[in-house]
Formats: C-alpha cells, sequence, structure tokens
C-alpha cells in the first residue's frame, strides 16, 4: 500500500519532517522534492501520540529548508500552507490562524492551530507557514461534512516538533511520563456539582489499578488543581504536564476531595507506544 503525503526538510543534511499517518507501517520512503528529484529516505523515528515522524536522506548537505517559528502565531496572522495536493505537485494555499489551542479531544495532549487555508488530500505534514517564512506548524487534519476542504483545517504547533524531533533524531521514540489516571476538565456545570463554583482543574473519572496515581491514593471524583505548584486549567494541560515530565520522576500534586485541600506524590511510570 502506498501514502502519499507531504513534508519539510529541517536541516541541510538532509532530516525531513511529515506525518506518522503517511509512514506508519513502514521501514522506508521516498522523498520526491520540488526539483522533481526522487531520493530514498530512511525513517528515523515515529511518534504516532504526535503524528509526527522524522526521515533522513543521505549524500546531501545542501537541501534547501525551513526553519521552525520561535514565536506561536496570533489568532489573526495570515499564514500560507505548501502541500501536494491530490498528488498533483507543489501546492500553495493561503488563509489565517482561525484559532490557537484547539483541543480536538482525540487522546494527545497538544493542542492544534486552527487555519482557514484549504487543506486536501496529500498535504498533510505539509508546512503551514507564517509571513516570514517560518513554520507554525505541520498541517494535520481537517473537520468537513464532505470530506473536501470548507476552510477547517488544523495544524500541529511548531512547538511541539520542537519538543518530538529532537527525542526521535536521538533515540527513534518519544519518552513520556505516565500518571495511569484518566481525566476531564472541570466545566461550570461539574463545579456546581461538587459544590465549588470557581473551581478549576482536572476531575479524575478513573484510574488504572496498579498504575502510578492508583498507588499514590488517587481516587475518581479527585479534582487536581495544580501540578508541580502550578495551578492548571484544564485536562488537557495536566496530560502535557504529566508527559513533558521523565519516568520514575516524582510529581506533587494539589487536590480537593471532598471539598477538603490534600496533596499528594505521584511516581510516574513510561507511557507505552500507542
Amino acid at each position: 500500500m502506498i501514502s502519499i503525503g507531504s513534508g519539510f526538510f529541517i536541516s541541510p543534511d538532509g532530516y525531513a519532517v511529515t506525518n506518522n499517518d503517511i509512514v506508519a507501517g513502514s521501514d522506508t520512503a521516498e522523498i520526491r522534492t520540488n526539483e522533481d528529484k526522487i531520493y530514498p529516505a530512511k525513517i528515523v523515528g515515529k511518534d504516532p501520540l504526535s503524528d509526527l515522524a522524522l526521515l533522513k536522506v543521505d549524500g546531501r548537505t545542501d537541501f534547501a529548508y525551513l526553519k521552525l517559528a520561535d514565536q506561536p502565531p496570533r489568532t489573526g496572522d495570515w499564514v500560507l500552507t505548501v502541500g501536494n495536493s491530490f498528488g498533483l505537485g507543489n501546492t500553495v494555499t493561503a488563509g489565517i490562524v482561525s484559532a490557537r489551542a484547539r483541543d480536538l479531544g482525540m487522546g494527545s495532549s497538544d493542542d492544534f492551530i486552527q487555519i482557514d487555508a484549504p487543506i486536501n488530500r496529500g498535504d498533510s505534514g505539509g508546512p503551514s507557514l507564517n509571513t516570514h517564512g517560518n513554520v507554525i506548524g505541520v498541517n494535520s487534519m481537517i473537520l468537513s461534512p464532505s470530506g473536501g476542504s470548507v476552510g477547517v483545517a488544523f495544524a500541529i504547533p511548531a512547538d511541539t516538533v520542537n519538543a518530538v524531533i529532537p527525542q526521535l533524531k536521538d533515540k527513534g521514540a518519544v519518552t513520556r511520563g505516565w500518571m495511569g489516571a484518566e481525566v476531564q476538565s472541570v466545566t461550570p456545570d461539574i463545579a456546581e456539582s461538587i459544590g465549588a463554583n470557581n473551581l478549576r482543574g482536572a476531575i479524575v473519572i478513573g484510574v488504572q489499578a496498579s498504575g502510578p496515581a492508583a498507588k499514590a491514593g488517587l481516587k475518581s471524583g479527585d479534582v487536581i488543581t495544580s501540578i508541580g505548584g502550578e495551578p492548571i486549567k484544564s485536562a488537557n494541560e495536566l496530560t502535557k504536564k504529566v508527559h513533558a515530565a521523565a519516568p520514575s520522576s516524582s510529581i506533587e500534586l494539589s487536590m480537593v476531595r471532598n471539598k477538603e485541600q490534600r496533596a499528594l506524590t505521584v511516581t510516574l511510570g513510561q507511557l507505552t507506544a500507542q
């Protein structure tokens, strides 16, 4: 089975970024450049959770490459996307950043950049660029009732790429902390139901037996309000901080149980491959 998508070089010596979905199940790939030259590429590493993959072409040190933006975009900023729409070849589309930090509830702890630039089949893995030509995100997916572009597209933020790609380059995979608890954000309705209208954080709705959270004494119904002394506002924020911590490290949780403030120390495990 052949998958066609997009990608971009991030260094002159042939390291390239694309989506994991494009190369999932494969050990090799081919890269066709905008010069219409085809190069064999090895897959250095894949990360299903972030949907990123790192490829490497050997034999050249002069590839044109893109730099990652060092600042996140603002809502309303212009954005250009580059891809291989429907396998037709290089295609550039334009739009704006519609929203930042969009949580799609898909299991990943990473929020997406929402853009209205048209994204079509074959564009996945290509770059979303700011007006300076720097990468603000990696084209990922669209939402559409018809399957075609309707101006609701999503890109993996550059700061996620910055966090994931060095690990893929060094060891071929990403290491993340794991707590073994299922959480959801505390909504106003949830806060009211437990008699704490101003409460914010993540409420525990399930604890995995024999997991780190269970061993530490975390229970369903506990509301986690901070981690390491830093307040959290959502379940996604908690998950992101846990994933960023090293396995076997300990994290301090502040929480509310039965309207009482409590604290727990959890020694994290390692998140297994998805």
